[in-house]
Formats: structure tokens, C-alpha cells, sequence
């Protein structure tokens, strides 16, 4: 029950995230570039302070920071650039849709191959997703938006996968924050530049980077090595559910047949792949 509750909590931190990234874009009130930066160095700075708080210490110089900040900056500039071409559905299609294959793939390739119960599921899962998040009329999809939406779903995928293995989820996911920062500033600077940011939008990506972000990556990495790796990549499919169904609920979003149509398939999925069977 614990993990359980630890698990849906993080699914719901998730899910925040998207919503806190859409209320300041959307609105105007930031920029994707200042936004992603803000939401970076909030992540760190909460982190770091949490860890010496502890009085511990950060595993700056350590084999897995290359892994786990790396494929963190590769998540972050990948989502926050290929948002800027990509509808919001398709790009959140294409980054989950990602997520399943590279995770379902590595676990293969390392001997823990999921079962055709395990995939089953996640194909009802990711095409309820489909159901919902399929953009209406023609759908025009920029490559190098998509390209770009692909490296941050392989990024998520191995920065998921190289949390298993973290022996401190909090000074593991704080280093990973203190050093995917320069390099996803510098990264996000060079390629989309600009500064647009109001009080708004500070306050945003704060709450995103401090609380949704951080918190919630550290939660994640404290689920992670009690999770087998195919529970993890498919229980993440109800990320965008959950953000819908709370942008109904908060932004009075209208519940639509095809979202509740979509939202059972992808609930259903889930739960085939993830729960287990009591034979008779």
C-alpha cells in the first residue's frame, strides 16, 4: 500500500508539472527556454538545501551523475525546444510513447523481458492515450520538433532506469539538478535565447522546479528500485490522464466522452500490466 501511495503521489507531481508548464506558456507569462532554467535551478537549490539540511552530502563525482544528469539535461532541452513546433497532445504522445519502447527495450536487451500480459497492457494503455491526445483535423508534424520530443523520451526512459541503482534518491536526484543546470541553460540560451518572464511565471517555475520537480523526481527515485522496470515505464502512461482530468477539475475543462472513453482504456491497460493474478 505504501508504494503504492508513494507511486500515485509521484504520477501526480508528474501531472502538475504539466499543468504548472501550461498555466505559465500558455498564458504567456513565460517563456519555454526561461521557464525550463527557472524550474532547474528551483529543483537544485530545494534539493541541495534539503541534502545539507541532513547534513549530507552531494554525490557530485560519481559514475552515475553522468548517466542520471545527463539524461535529465537530454529530457529537459529535448521536451522544453520540441514544444515550441509540436502540438501539445502529439508531443506528449510521441515523449510517452517513447518512454514504453526505450524502457520495454533496455529490459529486454538485460534479460528481464516483460510478459505478453506486461505488453498487452501497455498497448491498451498508449492507445486509449492515443484516443485522447490525438490532435483534430490534419496533423502536421514538424521532424525536427518530433526528433527532438524522441531524445527527451529516451532521456526520460534512462534517467528512469538509472534510478533503480540510486542508493539516496534525495543527494542523487539533487546532484543530478546541480549539474544538468549549466548545461541545460547554457544548452536552451544558445538555441532558442530570449528572456520573457513576469512575476507569473517566476512564481511557476519555482513551484514546478522546487516542489513538483524536485520532490517529485526524488520520490521517484526512491519508488524506482522497488518498481520492475516495466511497472515503471507503464504506470507513466496516466501522467497526461491525470493532468486532463485535474484541468477539468481546476481549470474547468470540459470532461468529454472521448476523454473518459481514453481515460478507461488507458486506466485498464494499466492495471493488466501491473497487477497480478491470483490463479484459483
Amino acid at each position: 500500500m505504501r508504494l503504492f501511495l508513494l507511486t500515485t503521489l509521484t504520477m501526480c507531481a508528474f501531472a502538475a508539472n504539466s499543468i504548472l508548464n501550461r498555466l505559465a506558456i500558455d498564458s504567456g507569462a513565460s517563456d519555454p527556454a526561461g521557464f525550463a532554467i527557472i524550474r532547474v535551478l528551483s529543483g537544485a537549490v530545494v534539493l541541495t538545501g534539503l541534502v545539507w539540511l541532513r547534513s549530507g552530502r552531494l554525490p557530485l563525482r560519481n559514475r552515475r551523475r553522468l548517466a542520471g544528469a545527463g539524461s535529465l539535461s537530454l529530457y529537459m532541452i529535448g521536451f522544453s525546444i520540441a514544444y515550441l513546433t509540436l502540438d501539445a497532445g502529439l508531443g506528449a504522445l510521441i515523449l510517452f510513447g517513447v518512454v514504453q519502447i526505450t524502457m520495454f527495450a533496455v529490459t529486454s536487451l538485460t534479460g528481464n523481458a516483460p510478459t505478453a500480459r506486461q505488453m498487452g497492457g501497455a498497448a491498451i494503455a498508449l492507445m486509449g492515450l492515443a484516443y485522447v491526445l490525438w490532435p483534430s483535423g490534419a496533423v502536421q508534424v514538424d521532424p525536427i520538433g518530433a526528433a527532438l520530443m524522441t531524445a527527451a523520451g529516451v532521456g526520460w526512459a534512462v534517467y528512469s532506469l538509472v534510478g533503480r541503482f540510486e542508493p539516496d534518491a534525495l543527494a542523487g536526484t539533487a546532484a543530478n539538478f546541480v549539474i544538468a543546470l549549466p548545461v541545460t541553460a547554457l544548452a536552451l540560451m544558445l538555441t532558442v535565447g530570449g528572456w520573457q518572464m513576469s512575476g507569473a511565471g517566476y512564481l511557476l517555475a519555482v513551484l514546478s522546479g522546487g516542489v513538483t520537480s524536485g520532490m517529485g523526481y526524488a520520490v521517484w527515485y526512491r519508488v524506482l528500485p522497488q518498481l520492475a522496470p516495466s511497472t515503471a515505464a507503464v504506470v507513466q502512461l496516466s501522467v497526461p490522464i491525470i493532468a486532463i482530468l485535474a484541468g477539468v477539475l481546476l481549470l474547468g475543462e470540459v470532461a468529454s466522452l472521448r476523454l473518459i472513453f481514453g481515460a478507461a482504456l488507458v486506466l485498464g491497460g494499466i492495471a493488466l500490466a501491473v497487477l497480478r493474478l491470483k490463479p484459483r
